[in-house]
């Protein structure tokens, strides 16, 4: 993909430009300086190896970069994947086919690196389809009237003790945590080094009259085990009925529905806070179903992470099914045309699944943007159909290939990047 003013070249980035390329990033976004423990945290998290510059001679105009990430997959598989991410354009070079000329450089780098899928979370999400980029989690975002929400606890499958804690001095026993969750959930990053301190950062510039970031372990009272943990920070805050405090919760984990129920308890239960906000929950997250009142959880959903098929055979064949499926895909692709074509998918649970090219007459006909919205399992290809965004072209195939695509648990994002 050429640009459109020959004066601009794509390139890969070096190291010692890395400062210059940052700050045409925050120009891009705002010019709003990051605090310098966050700067430097994604000065770190760079791989600079992967890195994009959109140059104007020397001057850096343009930037993409890329993370080598492990997401796990339906059938818990973990795959190798590109995080797409410090996208931007300076706006003096918008509308020069800039970003589609990074986009393509990246996808090509991607496909040579040998990586059958790219993801991001987007800015402004209408950017990345005509990429070929599905929506493919969601988040819950939930605000919580204390008073008003009580926490429904399982039955107790054992003892446990509350400790409040630092979340950094804690943070090597929580990942471990992490790490046993994480193949439960589609769309979930396996942590590479380095990405761990994601969760924790907590820059006092940007806590916006929150608390610094805290933590209560849940612990077996006899072994020290960690059972669970919460992450959150509060706000304090009166007005004439008397205190009305915020707590703003970061992450709750726990392997037992019990002990994820009591450390809810605990965030509704603090004193001088009159209501409990999570601004990123699965989006069939068993909060949902544990509170007394769902009317007074006041959720919405909004979107987390996008997936973009590099190798449509190879993704199609990694990630597990939940039904049998035999189908041909008719599948458009403009921006990676390796991808377009019928393909014939051959699955069934807990067995090798099968994707190659047939000149069989196609069964369901849909973009590659679509494949990306239903990947992870959440979505429904039906629902697409009922968009007009996916079309039947054999009576009664959609249903059954539709729910072969689904998971158990909504796929889900844990945190940005």
């Amino acid at each position: 993909m050429t640009i459109r003013h020959p004066e601009l070249t794509v390139r890969p980035l070096r190291a010692e430009e890395w400062d210059s390329w940052y700050g045409v990033l925050t120009v891009a976004f705002g010019g709003t300086e990051e605090e310098p423990e966050e700067r430097a945290l994604w000065h770190e998290l760079t791989e600079v190896g992967r890195s994009l510059a959109v140059c104007e001679g020397e001057r850096i105009v343009g930037t993409a970069g890329a993370v080598g990430f492990r997401v796990v997959v339906p059938g818990g598989a973990v795959l190798p994947a590109a995080g797409v991410t410090m996208v931007g354009v300076l706006p003096t070079h918008r509308r020069r086919g800039v970003l589609t000329a990074l986009m393509r450089r990246q996808l090509d780098d991607v496909r040579a690196a040998g990586e059958c899928l790219a993801v991001l979370t987007a800015s402004e999400p209408p950017i990345y389809g005509r990429f070929g980029y599905g929506q493919a989690t969601r988040k819950a975002v939930v605000s919580m009237d204390r008073g008003r929400v009580k926490v429904h606890t399982p039955e107790q499958r054992g003892e446990l003790v509350l400790r409040l804690a630092d979340p950094v001095a804690e943070l090597a026993r929580c990942e471990e945590l992490y790490a046993r969750l994480a193949t439960r959930r589609p769309g979930t990053l396996v942590r590479q080094p380095g990405w761990e301190k994601v969760p924790v950062l907590d820059a006092p510039g940007s806590r916006g009259g929150f608390s610094a970031l805290q933590s209560v372990l849940a612990e077996d009272p006899e072994t020290g085990e960690l059972l669970g943990y919460a992450r959150y920070a509060v706000k304090g805050d009166w007005n004439d009925r008397g205190a009305a405090g915020v707590v703003r919760v970061r992450a709750v984990q726990a392997e037992q529905p019990w002990v994820y129920a009591r450390l809810w308890e605990f965030l509704l239960d603090l004193d001088l806070t009159e209501r409990v906000e999570a601004h990123n929950l699965p989006a069939d997250d068993p909060l949902l179903h544990l509170v007394s009142d769902v009317r007074h959880l006041t959720p919405r959903l909004v979107d987390g992470m996008f997936v973009r098929l590099v190798d449509l055979p190879r993704a199609l064949e990694a990630r597990g099914w939940a039904l049998p499926v035999d189908a041909v895909l008719e599948v458009t692709d403009a921006f990676c045309p390796w991808n377009a074509g019928r393909w014939r998918l051959t699955a069934a649970p807990g067995k090798p699944a099968s994707c190659v090219p047939t000149d069989g007459p196609a069964d369901l006909e849909l973009d590659v943007r679509e494949l990306g919205s239903v990947y992870l399992g959440g979505g429904s290809l039906a629902a697409l159909a009922a968009a007009g965004l996916v079309r039947e072209l054999r009576p009664g195939v959609l249903e059954p290939v539709s729910a072969a695509f689904r998971s158990g648990l909504e796929p889900w994002l844990p945190h940005g990047f």
